[in-house]
Formats: structure tokens, sequence, C-alpha cells
């Protein structure tokens, strides 16, 4: 038997508090967990610094990766599995890319990515690819495959449908960080219907549709996710304890670059503080090393580098107010010049951070941009989008989620406070509309 169709002699099972088991029988999916590359994601956090804020969030991408492996096999072979528009050559393929959608993560991701320029779709790419464990398991499937496996996760395939499984509007990946974010931390809101979900799931060659018997479980799960991203993923707490990791990262780059000399020097950043990315010494990096490097980094003589990191690693966040661009610009810049004054780097703990529905993929009916559809499907075969159909969806459609805080040092500014203090003070209160938080 060929490699591909390779089955184990005993299915290996993974106890999973959200999907209960989940169900490996194939070969190649065993030997991919097994990999360094796929076990390093057990030691990155799935959900960043939100651990500081819900501090059950201490779930890892690693369990994320296979419960989105365990809603696509469930999909290929208790849904698709004997209908006519599924082609079952599609199924591995399916179940290796919802497997490894999320390897190329680096530590901290989003916020690691943004000082360091990276791509973690890019990094994805490269583990898939590149000389790696990984790789040489998809080689053993097929030469293409690994190709094959890396532009369904870039969503560059031509295979619409297989693409649709991982990255669409209803998909398994979000189906599943929904599900798991909201039981590691401890909210209701991320909970849907995903059984009668699954159960109402067609597949077409342009990806999937559901039964228009299914639309009030996909109502219920388009308000769970919108109520995730307000409650929990745009949470003003976790942003702040971002907003320092930012710092931290920002500071120690800038330290590297001016010619510091670090007590403690940063080795495993090598490379990525001159802007080269080496895929072996990304490998290397988790939240473990980072954090290793924030314990010894609270003993630098630069005292910036040295308080950000007691800051992070002992929850001393940044206070925050609401922040609105077109009515304190003005007040933003006399900050600065006040921050300075007293011996406060703004540049690291005067932090304005919006976030709004960039960061939220969320469906736009009729723009040219905008994300493919959830399309129904009626009885006599007809496709109508949903926020058609759905007053509810319609309700929410192309509303714009927007957010602005301005993070600040609430310890540095109000204990002892002199006249520029309480100036500071004056206008952070003023900007907040309220007495500050």
């Amino acid at each position: 038997m060929s490699y591909r169709f390779q089955k184990l002699y005993e299915e290996k099972v993974f106890k999973d508090p959200v999907h209960r088991y989940i169900h490996v029988r194939d070969q190649v999916i065993w030997d991919l967990i097994g990999t360094k590359e796929f076990q390093r994601l057990r030691r990155i956090k799935q959900l960043g610094t939100t651990y500081l804020t819900f501090h059950g969030a201490e779930h890892s991408r690693f369990s994320h990766s296979l419960g989105v492996y365990e809603i696509i096999r469930r999909m290929v072979d208790d849904v698709f599995s004997g209908r006519p528009e599924w082609s079952e050559e599609d199924r591995l393929l399916a179940l290796c890319a919802g497997l490894l959608h999320d390897v190329g993560h680096g530590p901290f991701s989003h916020t690691f990515e943004k000082i360091f320029n990276l791509d973690h779709e890019e990094m994805t790419r490269e583990i898939i690819e590149g000389s790696t464990e990984i790789n040489s398991i998809l080689q053993r499937v097929g030469v293409d495959f690994p190709k094959q496996v890396s532009e369904i996760i870039e969503k560059t395939s031509t295979n619409k449908l297989v693409t649709s499984m991982i990255s669409s509007q209803i998909d398994a990946d979000r189906m599943d960080y929904l599900l798991r974010d909201a039981y590691y931390t401890g909210v209701s809101y991320g909970n849907f219907d995903m059984e009668r979900i699954l159960r109402v799931m067609r597949p077409r060659p342009d990806g999937i549709v559901i039964k228009k018997s299914g639309m009030h479980a996909v109502e219920h799960y388009l308000i769970s996710r919108f109520q995730m991203y307000w409650q929990v993923y745009f949470h003003p707490v976790s942003r702040s304890a971002e907003a320092i990791l930012l710092k931290i990262l920002q500071r120690a780059k800038y330290l590297n670059e001016t010619g510091y000399h670090f007590n403690y020097v940063p080795v495993h950043f090598g490379n990525l503080f001159e802007g080269n990315v080496e895929l072996d010494e990304y490998l290397k990096l988790d939240e473990s090393v980072l954090l290793y490097y924030f314990q010894v980094w609270q003993e630098e003589s630069d005292e910036i580098l040295s308080d950000l990191c007691q800051r992070f690693l002992n929850r001393h966040l940044f206070k925050y107010v609401d922040f609105q661009d077109q009515i304190h610009s003005e007040k933003l810049v006399e900050l600065h010049q006040l921050f300075l004054k007293i011996g406060i780097n703004p540049d690291y703990y005067l932090v304005k951070d919006t976030i709004s529905d960039e960061a939220y993929d969320y469906f736009r009916y009729g723009e040219e941009d905008g994300k493919k559809p959830i399309l129904l499907l009626f009885p006599n075969g007809e496709l109508k989008e949903i926020s058609r159909k759905s007053e509810l969806v319609d309700g929410i459609t192309g509303k714009k989620l927007s957010d602005s805080k301005l993070y600040y040092p609430h310890d540095l500014i109000y204990n002892e406070p002199d006249e520029t203090r309480k100036k500071i003070i004056e206008i952070i209160e003023e900007i907040a509309g309220a007495k500050s938080r």
C-alpha cells in the first residue's frame, strides 16, 4: 500500500476538552504530528498575551491545530464522503492543510511578526516546502504534495473547495478557535452548535455551502464570532500587555542596532535583528525562549528594557483611556512633550492602539475585495447569500468594528505628582471624559 493511503495498525486518539476525542488513523498524519516543527507549537500559546487577562487561556497552537484537523476529518469522513461533488483524492490534502495551517507561527505571533517584519503564512510555506521533517514526510506522499498543501494554506490553490474548508467565512479554523478559546477563557460567547453546522455543510466546486435548514445555526456562529472579538480578542487589558511586549522587542532591537552591550546577549535573535530570517534560527524560537530573555533582561542596565520586562512578567500593565484621533490628536502631542519633560520616554510609555475590522475577517457583501459570502442551499438547488435571507445577519453585515485606546504608565504619573505630572493627569482625565481608570 502506498504511503498516501497507509493506515495505522490501531487508531490513535487525543483526549480533547472541545471535541472529546481527536482521531488519527492515517500514518501520514501521525508522522506529521511527531515532527519537531509541529511539536514546537506546544510552546506557542494560541492567544498570545490573553492569558494575562483570562488566566485559563494557556492553550497552545498545537491543540488548536489538532482541533482544526479533527473538524476537517469529520467533514471529509462523516459528511462529504460518498457525495458526487467530493473527490476522495482530496482527503489527505485537506487533512494535512488543516493540521499544518498554523505551523509557521512564531512566539506571541502577531506582535513578533510586526517587529521583525515577518509573515507567519510565508514561514508556514518555508516549513512545508523547505528542508524540514515535515517536508520529508509530505514528499513521501508525492513530489508536488508539499506545494499543494502550502497553496491551500496560502489560498492560492485552484482547489477552491479544500481551501474553503481551511479558510472561509465558516471554516474549520474559525470553528475550532471560537470553541477552544471560549472554553479556555471561561466565557460563553464563543459557543455555538458546531454539530448542526457540520451536518448541514455541503461540498461544491467553489467551496462549502450550507443547507437552508441550517441558517439559524450559522446565525448563532456569526454572532458568537462577533462577540468573541469584542469580549476576548479585542480586550483592552490584553492589548496593554501586547503593547508592552511590542515595546520590549522594539527596545531590544534598537539597543542591538545602536551597539548596546547586553549583559545577556540575545543570541537566539541573531539575524532577525539584521532583518534576515533563517528558517533554522526561526524554528528555535518559542515563547519559553522569549520569556527567558525577559527574565534576564530585568537585570540589564538599560532602564527602559529592564522596566518593561518587569512590567510584562509581573503583570504591571499600562492603564488606558478611550482615545479619538479627531478630538484628541493635539492632546497626544502635548502629552509627548510633557512626558519628555519628566524624563519618561513617550516612544515606549505612551502607546496609542487602534483595532478595527481589518483584524476581524468579517464579510461585507457587495464589496469587490469582500470575502467570499456564506451561501445557503435551497431544496430546489438555488444558492442565496445568507444576509439576503437572515435579518439577523443582515443587521451585522458591514458593521465596522473599531476601538482606540491610549496606554500609559499610571504608576509613574500618579505617584507623588509634581506640577508637570498634574498637567499630564489633567489631560488624561480630559481625554477619558471622566476619572481615569
